[in-house]
Order: C-alpha cells, then sequence, then structure tokens
C-alpha cells in the first residue's frame, strides 16, 4: 500500500526528474563515444562476444603485421638470391668458355679477374642486409656479418685475393606466428643457400666398440638427439637417421669408422651439447671450446665446398692455365651449385607466395570481424538522434508539468 501525503507528488517529480536526467546523460554518452553498449550491465550477451571479437581481431592485426615483415624479407633475400643465380651463369659460362682449349695460359689469366670480380659480388649478395640492418643469410645470428673472408697469395697472382668464406652464422631459425599456431621461418642459413656440394665427413677411428659412457646429447644439423648411456655405434646411426635430420650416418664397411653425409647440398653442422663428448670421441669434431661450422676434426676426411669454393677453384685453375681442372671437377661444382641455389630460390619463392596469400586471407579475416564488432557494438546514429531527442522533448515536458503544479514562488509571500 502506498501512503498519500502532501511530498508525495514532490518525490514523484524530482524521481522522474532524475530518471529523464540518467537516461538523457546515457543517450549523449552515447553519442559522444558512438557506441551502444556503455557499460556490461546494457547489454551482457552483446558485450561478452563484443569482448572476443575485439581480443581476436588484436590478434589478427598481430598476424597481419607479422606476415607483413616476413613477406618484405622473402621479397629482399629472394632478390639477392637471385642475383647470385645470375652471376653463377656468368661463371659457368666463363668456365665452359675457358675449358674448350682455344684460349693460351695468358687468356686465362686474364678472364681469372673476372672470375675474381665475380665471387666479390657474390660474398657481398651473401653478407647482405635487409632493411632494419640485419644480415638476411646468417640464420638466427642476425647481428653477426654471415661469411667472414680470407685473403691470401694465390699461385698465379701477386696480389693478395680471396682464399676462403667462411660461414659465421648458424642453422638456427627464428619463426614469426602467422595464424593461432601457424608459423613462417623469417631467418635463412646461408651454410645452405650458399653451398653447392652434399657434404660428406668420415672418420678414421674404429667405431665397432665404442659405447656411450654416459646420457648426452648431440646436435647433427640444429636437430638435438638425446643418446642413452649404453647406446653402441649402430644405436647412434639409427638415431641419428630417425631424427629428422638432412643427414645420413653409416659406418663405413673400410674403417669402420662413423660416416656423416648431408641429403642436399648443405653444411654439416655438428656439436657435442650439455658437456657430452660423443662426437669428439668418434673423431669427427674437435673438443666443445670449438664452435661449428669450424671445429671438424682434423683427422677426418671432409669433402663438398661451397659456392665460393667453386668460383675460387675456376679463378685459381685459370691463374695456372689448368683447362684440364676447369672442365672437369670445376665445372661440374659450379653445374651442382648452380642447381642448389635454384632450388633454394624456387623454395624462397613458395614462401613468398605462401607469405603473401597468408597476408590477403588476414586482411580479409579483418574486415569480416570489424563488420562482427560493428554489429554488436556500433551505435545505431538515426535511431540513436531519434531516442536523444524524444528524452529532450519528454524532459522538458516533465519540467513544465512540475512548474505548473509548483508555481507558488518565495515572492507570494511577501507582503
Amino acid at each position: 500500500m502506498k501512503r498519500v501525503s502532501s511530498h508525495m507528488a514532490n518525490r514523484d517529480v524530482q524521481y522522474n526528474l532524475r530518471t529523464q536526467e540518467s537516461r538523457f546523460n546515457k543517450a549523449q554518452n552515447q553519442m559522444g563515444s558512438q557506441r551502444r553498449i556503455q557499460s556490461l550491465r546494457d547489454d551482457p550477451l552483446a558485450a561478452g562476444h563484443l569482448v572476443r571479437y575485439q581480443s581476436y581481431s588484436n590478434r589478427l592485426n598481430t598476424f597481419e603485421h607479422n606476415a607483413q615483415i616476413i613477406t618484405d624479407s622473402y621479397s629482399v633475400s629472394e632478390g639477392y638470391v637471385n642475383q647470385s643465380l645470375q652471376l653463377m651463369h656468368r661463371v659457368r659460362e666463363l668456365a665452359v668458355q675457358g675449358a674448350n682449349g682455344t684460349y693460351t695460359p695468358e687468356d686465362l689469366k686474364n678472364m681469372s679477374t673476372e672470375v675474381d670480380e665475380l665471387l666479390k659480388e657474390l660474398v657481398l649478395n651473401a653478407n647482405a642486409t635487409g632493411p632494419d640492418g640485419t644480415s638476411l643469410f646468417a640464420g638466427t645470428r642476425s647481428n653477426t656479418t654471415a661469411f667472414d673472408i680470407v685473403y691470401g697469395s694465390v699461385e698465379g697472382s701477386g696480389d693478395m685475393l680471396i682464399t676462403s668464406v667462411n660461414y659465421n652464422g648458424n642453422v638456427e631459425s627464428k619463426n614469426i606466428e602467422v595464424d593461432e599456431g601457424q608459423y613462417l621461418e623469417t631467418t635463412a642459413s646461408g651454410s645452405r643457400i650458399f653451398w653447392a656440394e652434399q657434404q660428406a665427413l668420415y672418420s678414421m677411428r674404429d667405431a665397432t666398440s665404442y659405447i656411450v659412457p654416459e646420457d648426452s646429447v648431440i646436435s647433427v644439423d640444429g636437430k638435438q638427439i638425446k643418446l642413452k648411456a649404453g647406446d653402441n655405434v649402430y644405436a647412434i646411426i639409427a638415431k641419428i637417421n630417425d631424427s629428422g635430420a638432412a643427414v645420413k650416418a653409416n659406418l663405413d664397411p673400410v674403417t669402420n669408422g662413423l660416416t656423416l653425409r648431408t641429403t642436399d647440398a648443405r653444411q654439416l653442422w655438428l656439436e657435442d651439447l650439455n658437456g657430452g663428448n660423443t662426437l669428439n670421441e668418434l673423431g669427427l669434431i674437435k673438443d666443445s671450446s670449438q664452435r661449428p661450422p669450424n671445429n671438424i676434426n682434423p683427422t677426418a676426411n671432409l669433402s663438398g665446398g661451397s659456392l665460393f669454393d667453386s668460383v675460387i677453384a675456376l679463378r685459381n685453375a685459370m691463374l695456372v692455365g689448368d683447362q684440364e681442372a676447369i672442365g672437369g671437377r670445376v665445372l661440374g661444382a659450379i653445374d651442382q651449385g648452380i642447381s642448389s641455389l635454384t632450388g633454394n630460390l624456387a623454395e624462397s619463392g613458395a614462401k613468398f607466395e605462401r607469405a603473401e596469400q597468408n597476408l590477403a586471407r588476414i586482411s580479409n579475416e579483418i574486415v569480416k570481424v570489424d563488420g562482427m564488432i560493428s554489429r554488436e557494438g556500433d551505435l545505431d546514429i538515426t535511431q540513436a538522434i531519434t531516442d536523444l531527442k524524444m528524452l529532450d522533448y519528454v524532459q522538458q515536458a516533465t519540467m513544465s508539468t512540475a512548474a505548473k503544479m509548483y508555481k507558488n514562488t518565495l515572492l507570494d509571500y511577501v507582503k
């Protein structure tokens, strides 16, 4: 039961005025922010959807940015690889000309000058940096120069020339997330891209009686392989072959030494981890104080060189007029290098295309999610203006009615 008193009308008017002011202020806030939901209780279900949509939109924007970075990186690195391929084609032309037997030793020596300049340009491409100043082909050691150049004297030349080019990066890769749980590589290993031949390592130590003394870990081509105490050489071979590394192991039937061979053109990357000494005891690498790839045991036999090695061999053969070497071993190494570089260029192009497709898909998805966010949270401006005007009219009518109900003022009581 509601009690009727002299104050009831005033309280009702004041209550209704405050209610109208609250609704009017809410409508004004919605107009100012252009958002329909000002607090969770305005529409709990839509607010829940809106929070999830906005979170997903933020992740998509991050994925789009990552995909754009990867696309730019692939675009730049692909240009350098393609230019290197053109350089190698020119090197091959010079090798074929030098092997046909029509040029004199003096002619070959003159041709070696161009080969040496092409070598310098090839090294320059391998040490290229991206727009952010980091090395493109040094793996995750992107703040270092990918390849170190060693100069020395060469037979047939009175100048100091490049005698070797050593890889200074690593084989690790850095991945960036471009979708939920999906990653793309952003780094490239120069020990693979600029390698010409499959590399093989032959240990001269008899491994038939070798037993792993304690649990240890070895790294083969960046893959960590766990060894158990008591494993023999056959168990080690099986674990290497099953590791997924691009390296196959076997036991040499003549020397009974462990042999490792890459499955494609790349440099071997071997390392004993966590204080282990297995690869060192098998005669494959030096002690753990040496960093790969410059830790190969000097007693082991190593074959397979890089693009730089093949170009250096061509230049040196031209300097001494060795046409037989040019037309045989050197030309064969150059052909393998061109084939490997072509495959790496195709792989880089495929990754670039995938990154572009991923970027296009994410951009399209962002548009769809923005539409969902707009549907749940954006304000209908036409309806909001109409409601705001109606609330204004109601407030004015309420105040007008109240003024007529309480028209007496203080002046009415002044005598």
